[in-house]
Formats: structure tokens, C-alpha cells, sequence
């Protein structure tokens, strides 16, 4: 039987965080993941260049359905600490845009420095190690693993959502939650592309796919976010799809504003004041390209030169250009989506030491949990907050 006092299921970012934290302390951690690689999904995160924070992080980055949770781990790790982590391993970073910071070089920078950290202070790191049963004892937990029984008196859940089960995903912090009477939230994929099968918007997805359009508002329930959508073969993504999707139930409508820096009545009466005998597509392809340009106005509208649209018509091109609706079929799922929304109730969770109110000794950090963030760093400083956090206590 190996015993210490805490032990760590799952080497992800929070995790690893968590690790080398309570490590620090003085506490003896063993810190397990059934995968035989430390931060995978740190790895492949923002396109291999890590976008491990934002700058401007606050609570209204994250959803939840209990949304003051967030806060204490938040304001007591916040997005300077971990880049204060950053500077002292010399990890060269950048602001790509809107708070967004990403490593110069590669993620692999980010998952070196935490295993640095890890091994430093002295935590034990065992991959290819599967945890097949848990159970409480007067002092703990015991775990039976593939590697032989164990027993702490500390057991941090650190394994993450479904999303990308190819990165070794699974559901196994919502069974440990369950197992000791926890209630788990639906969950379902969030930041995620669209799919659409409607035939003729598919036909325009897929003429268009690889398209992007720069500075789009996309609406739905309340919530907008400005930023590129991207046209697929199989429907719609991009960085506004992906921040609207977590807000977004099936059969809901989309709205899309694909020139919000134009006042497009106005710019129409201008242009045809101004160039009467422009067509239309012509006068498109100075915002879009000049495919899409083509495309929507053969699908959407009839090209003819300006002078020969009355002002009803030109009011009713302004309309659909600045309000798209749309229904999506659905998303691509967890397979391609970046996080997972729901989880563990924090209603059943301590917000300053991440304990479970249930089970004592047993803790719930990072995407397991009922927190999900925006798009561009929230969630991997979610990660880092949540794991500090918990490792001031375990």
C-alpha cells in the first residue's frame, strides 16, 4: 500500500497546478493520469502556442449556474500571478489581441514549467496509471489503481470534462462525484463550432468554407460577442461561434451581423448616390471577398446596378446583411469542442477551499467543475486559480 497525503486524479493543468502547490506546503503528493503524457490538451491548446491567460479575467468571464463561485479562487490566483510563474521561467509570451496571451515559442514551454515546478518541490508523478476504484476510510481515501492500492487522507478530482475524449477525455470525476453524493449538472459541449444541415445554407457554407469574415456580432439569448466567424463544410465556426455557442440551446436562432462598422442603410444610399451604376456584388466584394460577395447576392438577393433598387429594397439588403438569423443543426460535439459546460454542483463545494461539502477530504478543481470561460485564456486561468486554491488546504 503506498500512502500520502494527497493524491492528484488527472496531470492537466489544474492538476499540475494543484500539485506542485500543495507540494510546496510541505505536503507529500502523488499526482496520477491514466494518459501516458502531462498536459495533453496543454499542448494542443491554441493552435501549439498555449493561450494560457487573459488579461482581463473577472467573474463575467465564466458561466455557471452558480456564478459568484468563481470569485474567491479568482481574486486569490489572479491572471498576474500566473504570469509572474511565467516571467520567472523565462517563458517569452505576447498579447495576441483582446487580453489574450500566448507563449512566443511553443506550449510545450507552459507544460515544461509546471512539470519543472512539479519536480522541484517534490511531487511524485506516476502516468499510464488508471484509478479503478475509490474508497473513504476513517483517515481518507484509498484508491485501487493499476498500479497497486494507495490511500491519502487528501483525494483532489483534477480530471477534466468530455471534451476531445481523442486526448484521453472521459467522464471519470463525474462518477467519483456521484459515488460520494455529489450532483452533477448537465453537461454538453461549449466553445464548439455549428453544424447546418438546412440545404441551401449548407450549400452556402460549404461554397464558402475556409472564408473568413472579420469583426462579425453574433447574438443569441442575450449574449453578443464580436469577433471572426469562419465559414465550414459542415456549418460555422471561428472565434465568435465558438463564444456564442456556450450560450446556445437547440432550436434557438442565431443572429449574425456581418457589417456592425457600417451604418448599412446609410452606406447603401450613399453608394448608390454616389457610384449609381455599381452592382451590387461588386460594391460586396469591397467587405467580403469577392466569392462570398457573389454568392450572396445570387442567393440572397438579386445583383443589379443601384440605381435600379428602390429605397424599400435597399433597406431590406441592409436588414439581412445586419441581421442573419439562423438555426443550427447542432455543434460538432465534444470531439471538436474546447470545453465542456456543466458538471459537479458548486452548490455542493466549498468556493475558498474547493472542498466537497459532502465527502471532507475530497476536492473538485478546474474543467470538472460547473465553471466554463470564455474563449481566450479564462479557462486555463480557471485552471490555475481553482488549483492554487484548493492546494492551500488539502
Amino acid at each position: 500500500m503506498i500512502e500520502t497525503d494527497v493524491i492528484i486524479i488527472g496531470a492537466g493543468a489544474a492538476g499540475l497546478m494543484c500539485a506542485h502547490q500543495a507540494a510546496r506546503r510541505g505536503r507529500r503528493v502523488l499526482l496520477l493520469d491514466h494518459a501516458n503524457k502531462a498536459g495533453k490538451k496543454i499542448l494542443m491548446s491554441g493552435g501549439g502556442r498555449c493561450n494560457f491567460t487573459n488579461m482581463y479575467t473577472e467573474p463575467a468571464n465564466f458561466l455557471s449556474q452558480n456564478p459568484h463561485f468563481c470569485k474567491s479562487a479568482l481574486a486569490r490566483y489572479s491572471q498576474w500571478d500566473f504570469v509572474e510563474l511565467v516571467v520567472k521561467h523565462d517563458v517569452p509570451y505576447h498579447e495576441k489581441k483582446l487580453g489574450q496571451l500566448f507563449c512566443d515559442r511553443k506550449s510545450s514551454d507552459i507544460l515544461e514549467m509546471l512539470l519543472v515546478e512539479c519536480d522541484e518541490n517534490g511531487v511524485e508523478l506516476r502516468l499510464n496509471t488508471s484509478v479503478e476504484t475509490i474508497g473513504k476510510t476513517d483517515v481518507g481515501y484509498r484508491l485501487d489503481t493499476s498500479a497497486g492500492a494507495m490511500a491519502c487522507q487528501s483525494l483532489v478530482i483534477a480530471t477534466g470534462g468530455l471534451s476531445i475524449p481523442t486526448l484521453g477525455a472521459t467522464g471519470f470525476g463525474y462518477q467519483a462525484a456521484r459515488q460520494f453524493g455529489h450532483n452533477v449538472l448537465p453537461t454538453r459541449a461549449g466553445l464548439v463550432p455549428f453544424t447546418i444541415t438546412e440545404p441551401q445554407l449548407k450549400a452556402l457554407c460549404t461554397e464558402l468554407s475556409g472564408t473568413s469574415v472579420e469583426d462579425c456580432v453574433v447574438s443569441c439569448n442575450g449574449q453578443s460577442f464580436k469577433e471572426n466567424i469562419l465559414f465550414t463544410h459542415r456549418g460555422l465556426s471561428g472565434p465568435a461561434i465558438l463564444q456564442i455557442s456556450s450560450y446556445w440551446q437547440p432550436g434557438d436562432t442565431i443572429e449574425i451581423d456581418l457589417l456592425p462598422h457600417l451604418d448599412l442603410p446609410e452606406w447603401l444610399a450613399e453608394q448608390q448616390r454616389q457610384q449609381p451604376n455599381i452592382e451590387l456584388k461588386t460594391l460586396l466584394a469591397e467587405p467580403f471577398t469577392k466569392k462570398m460577395a457573389n454568392l450572396l447576392a445570387e442567393q440572397w438577393f438579386v445583383s443589379k446596378p443601384l440605381k435600379q433598387y428602390s429605397p424599400g429594397e435597399l433597406k431590406a439588403i441592409a436588414e439581412r446583411l445586419s441581421a442573419w438569423h439562423l438555426v443550427p443543426a447542432g455543434t460538432e460535439g465534444y470531439r471538436t469542442a474546447e470545453v465542456t459546460l456543466g458538471g459537479v454542483d458548486t452548490r455542493e463545494v466549498s468556493s475558498k477551499t474547493l472542498e466537497s461539502l459532502k465527502s471532507p477530504g475530497l476536492y473538485f478543481i478546474g474543467e470538472v467543475l460547473d465553471v466554463t470561460g470564455h474563449l481566450g485564456g479564462f479557462n486555463f486561468q480557471w485552471a490555475w486559480a481553482s488549483g492554487y486554491a484548493a492546494a492551500q488546504y488539502v
